[in-house]
């Protein structure tokens, strides 16, 4: 694919997708944004105002009427590059109308840091095993990169990953600011992968700040976490890659300490007590690492892995186990 791509589709219209439409617009290349928002009433008065009414609703949107759609299959038939940014777990329905040969041709980017969970497979592979899309043509976007510190244009930095770096060069280019810092990565299963474990350990970071335990103890818990990443994806995709880089380690530490972070926030909220069921309800965005957690425990049961974490996570979420006894008998093991 050359470098003259101008034609970018969206699909997703959460805070990260929202966000994404600023870096892009903010951005002053020539190009053309197409954006599919899921509802049509957001479309009306984004159309109307310029701003999303229902994330980061003060950044404005720079972005003519009629690249607005409700049509995910419209979106990605007149686009180049495809950015898929809605949650995992409603990616499916997102894509329901779309067929292979809609995909074939374009670069496919997944901006969505979680795992499908009716399929249990990282977006990656599902684009690859169920649309055909070609591996070379996948790009995974890391972080460490908060939606709501791009909307202040506060200094960020995101990883492109895919086997072919020249993809993920030509993505990175078109979010390139002077708040947005670019890094290149051939590492697309370990970074796709670094952004669903990381999820689940900002999960556990939030049980732990929930139930009392202080910064002494998150530290060593993420220490723990990141050398247990490590383990995971070598154990799943073995190669020569730098665990401490933004791209993993950066990504962990911002979702597992960040005021912003939903999966902390979640975690929190079920160290304080509340139900699975309740602290979904008080939220209004996904904590991926809840979807996560279920998964990658099947990658790990498959695998015979061991990774006290996510089983510790996995325990107190849905085996309701007393996060106090899960915690306790985790902190007993961790150095």
């Amino acid at each position: 694919m050359s470098e003259e791509i101008t034609k970018i589709g969206v699909i997703g219209s959460g805070s990260w997708a929202t966000a994404m439409i600023k870096m892009l617009t903010d951005n002053h290349q020539e190009k053309q944004i197409n954006w599919w928002v899921r509802k049509q009433e957001d479309i009306d008065y984004i159309q109307a105002y310029h701003h999303n009414p229902s994330y980061l609703s003060a950044v404005e949107i720079k972005l003519a009427n009629n690249r607005l759609f409700n049509d995910a299959k419209e979106v990605i038939q007149q686009s180049d590059i495809i950015i898929l940014n809605t949650p995992a777990a409603y990616l499916e329905d997102a894509l329901a109308e779309v067929t292979a040969a809609d995909m074939q041709g374009k670069i496919i980017v997944s901006a969505i840091k979680g795992i499908i969970p009716s399929i249990k497979k990282i977006v990656g592979e599902f684009l690859i095993d169920d649309y055909g899309v070609a591996v070379e043509d996948v790009v995974v976007i890391g972080g460490p990169c908060h939606a709501e510190e791009v909307s202040l244009e506060k200094l960020s930095y995101l990883t492109f990953a895919a086997k072919n770096t020249a993809n993920a060069a030509i993505v990175a280019q078109y979010f390139q600011s002077h708040y947005i810092k670019t890094v290149i990565s051939s590492d697309a299963v370990g970074v796709e992968y670094g952004a669903v474990l990381k999820n689940i350990y900002a999960l556990a970071c939030g049980i732990c700040h929930g139930l009392g335990y202080g910064d002494n103890f998150q530290a060593v818990l993420i220490s723990n976490a990141i050398r247990e990443m490590e383990y995971f994806v070598d154990a799943i995709d073995y190669q020569d890659r730098e665990i401490n880089n933004s791209g993993y380690l950066g990504d962990l530490l911002v979702t597992a300490y960040s005021q912003f972070s939903r999966n902390r926030t979640f975690g929190t909220m079920i160290g304080k007590g509340y139900s699975v069921k309740s602290a979904q309800l008080e939220m209004n965005m996904v904590a991926e690492g809840y979807f996560a957690s279920d998964c990658i425990q099947d990658i790990i049961n498959r695998h015979q892995l061991k990774m006290p974490i996510c089983n510790t996570v996995y325990d107190i979420l849905y085996k309701n186990k007393s996060a106090v006894l899960a915690v306790k008998e985790l902190a007993d093991n961790l150095s």
